[in-house]
């Protein structure tokens, strides 16, 4: 059988990424089985097979040694083929909509793993999670699980994110408060639990729990589910629900009655002197408006906030310039889990943002450091014949700058991209800013921008480390003693119509615990 035109396209232009998805390959796939030349590319770091009648992933898959993201959801695949675990650099992993059974152990090998999503299949066990330290996203929503994961021994100080919704799962263990006390989204809607433990309310940045669906025991406590918001679920928790180990920790969390008790953000010894200060959203400030429609098939995920009073000197700004590359090589995993983009908030038009996607053709921007207008489809062909250029002039296959990251739009319809009040667009990620709005050691006031294909949990994650760093490096104005201090803005990312999706930081971002930082959240005024 001849190599499929979508292989011999990607190995003639060395592509990235290669996607087949849909009703004609499904029907290749039925006819002539899957095409194995697409295990001899190598260098391909995303690969997407989906909505297919797939039934089983070859032995092969181990081959592709480079693969940092595995897309093989809406199949038939009946079998985890443990070959997957061995591909080292693996961070995203999505077998949903299949049917799966098992997942063997092994899957522990998988440290690089950003993101699991196993949702939609018949999986009834799961292994014993060991140590995936840079895990951010678990789900196995909709599966037939009678047990909940076995993390006694996990390392997850990461996972943000962990979905449970519709299995069969009775209990909840008492170690989770402990083991997995980074959660902000824990979704277990729809399972048997009759009785949650009290060791719940440690999971201090907890900022959305849904137990809905449940057999709960406390009738009370059931309609409290069904009614409240998460603050008074996990304040009821607290207070009423009985712990299975009676902790020095469990103790020290539970809440005087009467008080209102913030995240313990607040608890910071006396002695802490840099300083946070978080400014609580007002209408005055500009929103973010995401078009989900539009960005959800290529990078759904958002997250702004405002850097006020900033104190730039040349050194400070060249510092800051500086960390922000760091940042993106490390935290941000080269921009394959999230990319940043600072804006002189002075140089914008008062107004609402709006977060869409467009044609490559239809973007418009002056890039960062160019003095011509470019469409999405002109810059990358520039950019890709620049890094030609570069590659052939130091005789090497390594590309540099901003052209190493044009592999994340390979396969892309659509580019997505920040639009100021006029419709400008301010922002074309992963790639570059525009030049408009392009920070300054004169810069006074800056937006901060952090988006991601993946989740959520991976713009607050990169998010809260910004900020840290920001603080740290001494870019705000300076307190009394001495120390650092940072005044930020909470923004708001709303849908078209205005509703509410998000606002950072929220009262669960920001947790600097056992750092020399002290958070302060100005009331609404």
């Amino acid at each position: 059988m001849s190599a499929w035109p979508e292989v011999v396209t990607a190995k003639e232009e060395n592509r990235h990424e290669i996607k087949l998805a849909g009703a004609a390959i499904s029907k290749r796939i039925s006819e002539h089985g899957l095409d194995k030349n697409i295990f001899t590319l190598t260098n391909i770091n995303l690969l997407n097979i989906s909505d297919t009648c797939l039934h089983a992933i070859p032995d092969e898959i181990k081959n592709l040694i480079n693969l940092q993201s595995l897309l093989m959801f809406g199949n038939k695949i009946e079998v985890f083929n443990e070959n997957i675990t061995t591909l080292r650099k693996l961070k995203v992993l999505d077998l949903s909509r299949n049917e799966l059974k098992s997942i063997p152990e092994s899957l522990n090998n998988m440290k690089e793993l950003t993101s699991i999503n196993f949702s939609s299949n018949q999986i009834e066990d799961m292994p014993k999670i060991g140590d995936l330290p840079n895990l951010i996203i678990i789900d196995i929503s909709n599966n037939k699980l009678k047990s909940f994961l076995d993390v006694e021994s996990a390392n997850l100080p990461h996972l943000t994110d962990l979905k449970l919704k519709s299995n069969l799962i009775e209990s909840i263990p008492s170690c989770i408060g402990q083991k997995l006390s980074s959660l902000k989204n824990f979704d277990i809607s729809d399972n048997q639990i009759t009785v949650v433990p009290g060791e719940v309310a440690n999971i201090s940045k907890i900022k959305d729990l849904n137990l809905k669906g449940n057999k709960l025991s406390d009738k009370r406590f059931m309609k409290l589910v069904d009614q409240c918001r998460t603050k008074q679920i996990m304040d009821y928790i607290r207070d009423h629900c009985p712990k299975t180990e009676q902790t020095q920790q469990s103790s020290k969390s539970k809440t005087k009655k009467g008080k209102k008790e913030e995240p313990h953000t607040e608890s910071v010894e006396a002695e802490l002197c840099n300083s946070m200060k978080i400014l609580h959203v007002s209408d005055d400030v500009l929103n973010v408006k995401i078009v989900e429609s539009q960005v959800g098939s290529v990078r759904p995920y958002i997250l702004c906030c405002i850097i006020k009073d900033l104190n730039f000197t040349d050194m400070l700004f060249k510092k800051f310039i500086q960390m922000q590359t760091r940042l993106h090589d490390t935290v941000c995993d080269k921009r394959n889990v999230a990319t940043i983009a600072t804006h002189d908030l002075n140089k914008l038009p008062p107004g609402d943002l709006v977060y869409t996607a467009k044609p490559p053709s239809m973007l418009s921007l002056i890039p960062l450091m160019r003095t011509k207008p470019y469409t999405g489809e002109q810059l990358v062909q520039q950019l890709v014949a620049e890094a030609e250029a570069l590659r052939k002039e130091k005789k090497r296959n390594v590309y540099s700058g901003i052209h190493k990251y044009l592999y994340l739009l390979e396969g892309k319809a659509v580019y997505a991209c920040l639009q100021d009040s006029s419709g400008r667009v301010i922002s074309f990620p992963p790639i570059t800013n525009a030049d408009v709005t392009k920070m300054s050691s004169e810069s006074k006031a800056m937006l901060i921008e952090v988006t991601s294909h993946s989740s959520l949990g991976a713009c607050k994650m990169v998010m809260d480390k910004i900020l840290q760093e920001c603080l740290m490096l001494g870019i705000g104005a300076d307190s009394q003693d001495g120390f650092h201090a940072l005044t930020v803005q909470q923004v708001k990312i709303v849908d078209p119509d205005g509703n509410l999706k998000s606002v950072y930081p929220s009262r669960t971002d920001c947790v600097y615990d056992d750092t020399n930082i002290k958070v302060i959240r100005m009331p609404k005024k």
